[in-house]
């Protein structure tokens, strides 16, 4: 019984890992494992009737009663809303025909594009879908290899994951109770970076291997009439909605909650003044949102009741003590963390990552000291980002690779998923090397809020 109840806490864990290759529902999973182990716990005196009473309390207090998540609905809908009212769609299509005389201008139109719809919406799924309809078919008549199309358009539209309004970083930010403000300024820059690396790597594979992008046709005289105000009208549209959203966060005229709100309303105005935003455009964005918005909720509720029943059978102290008996080093446990965060990434979402583990990782982040290399207070906002970086590989490393999935169902016939995997290859990799240098030099990552939080 002694040694049962010593490891509990790792058979809890590992019961969760088997429950999620299942194919179950995960919110389901997590739930039957928290009833399962809290009734375990009560029949072996680690936990009382009080302590499972309490956990309805627990899910109100830390979900539904957090002002911080209030953002993650608001900024789901602004996503949508973008999508329904095609204002996202517009700039693609103005960006495709500003570049097309430049070799691989298809391919950096997508990456500018998917920046630009991350730093607006943050919703991967609805990113990666409406880039591989409005793009890959142009790129694949335009002559463009297939592995680059899909490469370019899947890692363009995972962006979302990391730069803000993130939908992942509101949760990350609220597992770790970290400054939402905070987290999404580090992210600021480490997106952008991860960004401008997309776009040096297809320059150069364009100058490398010309035939892989052959430039397109010239313009006819009546495409290229009016096409600067046509750009300055295309991209003004999500560019006021990034405004309305980030310079109200890092003006610090509205905390990111605050900002959320702002940017559906924003998101509604740009709609209305673009003359598509009706009864039925408005039933469907709130249609799509309210899905969304359920799943993931259902999903925090019962990570939040998992975590409160793992906490009380001592999981935080078995975890402390295994970081301790390993005897590691500071160093070689951060590298081992992202090795594991990355290692899962080929089979599981981030939702199920981050809610396995963070709360693990947590109290032994707590711990560590790199010394000079970083301030201890940075450490945990630091280590948020890299994850957050490490992550977005596992929209895109097979089998389970959600990106993929959303592009191939999109593309049809287009690609096949094998040009789809040799595709992302040379992405998956650029991810791994910016993870490094961010760890080579967190300045990248702490720069931006020093400068602008302080002031």
């Amino acid at each position: 019984m002694e040694a049962l109840t010593e490891f509990l806490p790792a058979i809890m864990f590992l019961s969760l890992i088997v429950g999620l290759f299942s194919a179950l529902p995960v919110p389901i999973v997590l739930s039957g494992i928290t009833l399962i182990f809290a009734f375990i716990a009560l029949a072996l005196g680690e936990m009382r009737f009080v302590h499972i009473s309490l956990i309805p309390t627990r899910i109100y207090g830390g979900v539904i009663d957090n002002a911080v998540l209030v953002a993650a609905p608001m900024f789901i809908f602004m996503g949508v809303m973008m999508e329904k009212t095609r204002i996202a769609e517009d700039l693609l299509l103005t960006l495709q025909k500003l570049l097309a005389r430049v070799p691989g201008g298809l391919s950096l139109a997508v990456v500018l594009m998917g920046t630009i719809l991350a730093a607006a919406t943050g919703i991967i799924g609805a990113s990666v879908v409406m880039l591989t309809v409005m793009a890959l078919p142009t790129m694949m008549r335009a002559g463009y290899a297939a592995p680059l199309a899909t490469g370019t358009i899947a890692s363009a539209g995972t962006l979302g994951i990391l730069i803000p309004p993130s939908v992942m970083l509101v949760f990350m930010s609220d597992l770790l109770s970290l400054n939402l403000a905070k987290v999404f300024v580090a992210a600021f820059l480490p997106g952008l970076f991860l960004a401008a690396v997309y776009l040096v790597y297809i320059v150069a594979r364009s100058f490398l291997r010309p035939g892989e992008t052959p430039p397109a046709a010239k313009l006819s005289a009546a495409d290229s009439k009016g096409l600067w105000r046509e750009a300055l009208v295309s991209v003004s549209f999500p560019l006021l909605l990034i405004i309305a959203v980030l310079g109200s966060i890092i003006g610090g005229f509205a905390s990111p909650t605050e900002a959320s709100g702002v940017g559906a309303f924003a998101a509604l105005v740009l709609g209305l003044v673009r003359g598509r935003l009706n009864m039925k455009v408005l039933g469907e964005a709130v249609d799509g949102s309210l899905r969304t918005i359920a799943l993931l909720f259902f999903i925090f509720a019962a990570a939040t009741a998992f975590a409160y029943v793992f906490r009380k059978i001592g999981g935080d102290d078995f975890i402390i003590e295994l970081a301790r008996s390993l005897n590691l080093g500071d160093w070689t446990l951060l590298f081992m963390m992202m090795a594991i965060v990355f290692v899962m990434g080929f089979f599981f979402d981030w939702i199920e990552i981050t809610l396995i583990l963070l709360p693990i990782f947590a109290p032994i982040v707590d711990l560590m000291d790199l010394g000079d290399h970083i301030a201890k207070a940075d450490l945990v906002y630091w280590f948020t980002i890299l994850v957050a970086v490490n992550l977005q590989t596992s929209f895109l490393t097979p089998p389970f690779g959600f990106a993929l999935f959303y592009m191939k169902g999109a593309a049809g016939d287009l690609v096949s998923m094998g040009d789809i995997y040799r595709g992302i290859i040379p992405f998956v990799l650029l991810q791994i090397a910016v993870l490094f240098i961010l760890i080579w030099q967190p300045e990248i990552a702490l720069w931006l809020p020093a400068q602008v939080l302080t002031k």
